[in-house]
């Protein structure tokens, strides 16, 4: 699937895509949706990450005008479900602010989504990997992401602090 995410989450992403879009709200696509975007190889997710600058951008009357459901709300996200069930998570992370900015954007069916680039998806994917407040499951994932993102592009370690490298030489050979 790369370049493009898996098809069963298509068509909520092309209606968040658009809803964004209209709603002129900065975003970019995170998570296992946005490594599927940058690797060749298959990885299976159940929802959509998204971040946000600032979740009180949320075009909250237009999701649920297109059929979206709130689920709850944190301190730092939102979670909404799309019209078909699929799991949203809206996140406003500040040390994600920056990358939402500077997302790359694809198109999908005429669709442009917004997608964290690689190497601040590598950076997230490392921070998380290194949040001890993280389930360990999750903190593995995470890891065993930033890796699979860095053996797809090599060049992608240079821009790697010594921390970040640390984490990574945790996996085994």
């Amino acid at each position: 699937m790369h370049g493009e995410p898996e098809a069963s989450k298509k068509p909520t992403l092309i209606a968040l895509a658009r809803i964004l879009g209209a709603a002129r709200v900065p975003y970019a696509i995170i998570g296992g949706v946005a490594l599927q975007v940058h690797h060749d190889e298959p990885r299976t997710t159940l929802d959509i990450d998204l971040a946000v600058d600032d979740r009180r951008s949320i075009p909250a009357e237009a999701l649920r005008s297109a059929g979206f459901a709130l689920r709850g709300s944190h301190e730092h996200s939102e979670n909404w479900s799309g019209p078909d069930g699929t799991p949203v998570q809206f996140t406003d992370d500040p040390d994600l602010a920056g990358a939402v900015r500077q997302a790359q954007v694809i198109t999908v069916e005429d669709v442009e989504l917004r997608v964290l680039r690689a190497v601040d998806l590598l950076h997230a994917k490392l921070r998380a990997a290194g949040d001890p407040a993280r389930r360990r499951s999750k903190r593995v994932q995470d890891l065993a992401d930033a890796l699979s993102l860095v053996d797809a592009d090599p060049a992608l370690a240079a821009q790697l602090g010594d921390e970040e490298r640390q984490l990574l030489a945790r996996l085994p050979p």
